[in-house]
């Protein structure tokens, strides 16, 4: 019972030494039942390659009774100990080691070979090992299945599919106002192996996350302004680019782009990073899609901000302005995505509406522009329509978050008339703050948008 109980302890060191990305390895000192010494594995962060956790708990254990000799001691490891740390072991005269898994590698007290079983050695260590071993074993098999996981990531992160392209990452160099690093994600299954970009800025552990979807033919670029004011109030903040968008990958055939699909790769892409707390930013496809996902696992959403979008649930005709875009699309599938942005929101710079351009460079990145426009649901029927019409239901009759919402009113495609009907349909969403200069993109606006937000949803935050 006694090794089990500091066996605990050394496990307890393991699961530190896996938070700071260290081999799970976790080590206690004894003597006489009093625990002298605790460690865990540090050689990455100690840029040290000999400070494994039995060595590092006997330095202290030395250091607290001012000699080398440990002679009346037992170390308790979760691993069992390799060549180096045995030769410690038998340095410091220990009375007893105790370790758990098995390490059929590099093993030296009896896997690979046993070093405590030399007769001839003027010193002699009790050598006991499996003490919980698959309790022990148990974080080493998570921790190293994640560093594979990881390296297979990286490796399909390179790799590009035969039915994608890729735009150069050198032709985002410079772009103004987005200073950010970015981040891939392939082992979604859905994805299928194509890359897929996103933001993720912030603490990993802050109060609330802001995930900001954008729609067409835009990427996240789209939220270069509203992301610093959520970052300065020490929040997280996570834009994707959805496939074929942005700097993640693009199929070549029209065809590949569904509803269904990108509803359901950015389900996964939210619970692949475990995103919680959400406060959920939409606009254009960004909602008629985003609006689609907080039924399906509504503890993770807390929040919802919405600009010029809609559910559509092939209930009611598509407005008159959004049939002359899809028009438009269709007549001129090569049209200047920058001069669009700039017809607008004349406020912007020649070179920001050429960031708008960067992803697309020909016609062979441009298949989710011209898909997108047809795939809105537009009768009963179509593809995403009943999922779209069980979302009018979730938001109207059970959603518990917050919500705020914004209409650009010079929209010609989803202008105020829309927005008042998806407003009407957002259990206890507030009157809308109508923004009278604002046109589609209402976040080429997005300052004045996130600090009302951010003061909507936390009023005491500064």
């Amino acid at each position: 019972m006694n090794d089990q109980h500091f066996m605990q302890l050394a496990l307890a060191q393991a699961h530190t030494a896996a938070v700071a990305g260290e081999v799970p390895v976790g080590a206690v000192l004894v003597r006489n039942g009093e625990v002298l010494a605790q460690a865990h594995n540090a050689p990455v962060s100690l840029h040290d390659p000999s400070a494994h956790a039995e060595v590092l708990v006997m330095r202290e254990a030395a250091r607290l009774l001012g000699n080398y000799r440990l002679d009346d001691c037992t170390l308790y490891v979760t691993l069992e100990p390799c060549t180096m740390c045995a030769g410690a072991m038998l340095n410091a005269r220990l009375r007893k080691v105790v370790w758990g898994a098995a390490e059929p590698k590099t093993g030296a007290a009896g896997s690979v070979h046993n070093v405590f079983a030399q007769a001839q050695l003027n010193h002699q260590t009790v050598n006991l090992g499996g003490v919980m071993s698959d309790e022990c074993a148990k974080p080493l098999q998570t921790f190293f299945n994640k560093q594979r996981a990881a390296q297979k990531s990286r490796a399909m992160a390179t790799r590009l599919r035969d039915d994608a392209v890729r735009t150069y990452e050198s032709a985002f160099d410079g772009l103004p106002d987005y200073p950010w690093q970015p981040n891939y994600i392939s082992e979604l299954p859905s994805l299928n192996g194509l890359r897929m970009h996103y933001l993720d800025e912030g603490p990993a552990d802050a109060e609330v996350t802001w995930l900001c979807l954008h729609g067409n033919p835009a990427w996240s670029y789209l939220y270069r302004h509203m992301i610093p004011v959520f970052l300065a109030a020490g929040h997280r903040v996570v834009a994707p680019d959805m496939p074929g968008f942005g700097k993640s990958d693009k199929p070549k055939k029209d065809s590949a782009h569904t509803f269904e699909w990108h509803r359901q790769v950015l389900l996964e892409f939210i619970e692949a990073l475990d995103l919680r707390n959400i406060h959920l930013v939409v606009q254009d496809w960004g909602g008629i899609l985003g609006l689609t996902l907080p039924m399906a696992q509504p503890w993770r959403y807390e929040s919802l901000l919405v600009m010029n979008t809609l559910i559509a649930t092939g209930e009611q005709p598509l407005s008159q302005g959004f049939l002359a875009w899809k028009q438009m699309c269709a007549d001129k599938p090569l049209f200047d995505v920058g001069k669009l942005f700039a017809r607008g929101n004349p406020q912007m710079s020649t070179d920001e509406c050429a960031a708008y351009n960067v992803p697309f460079p020909d016609a062979g990145h441009r298949a989710a522009l011209r898909a997108f426009p047809a795939m809105v649901p537009s009768s009963l029927d179509s593809p995403g329509a009943e999922i779209s019409r069980q979302a009018a239901a979730f938001f109207k009759k059970q959603w518990q978050g917050r919500s705020l919402m914004f209409i650009g009113q010079q929209d010609p495609v989803l202008g105020e008339s829309v927005m008042r009907e998806l407003h009407a349909s957002i259990r206890a969403c507030p009157p809308p703050v109508l923004l009278p200069h604002a046109g589609h993109f209402v976040q080429e606006h997005g300052r004045d948008v996130a600090r009302q937000a951010l003061h909507c949803f936390h009023p005491h935050t500064q």
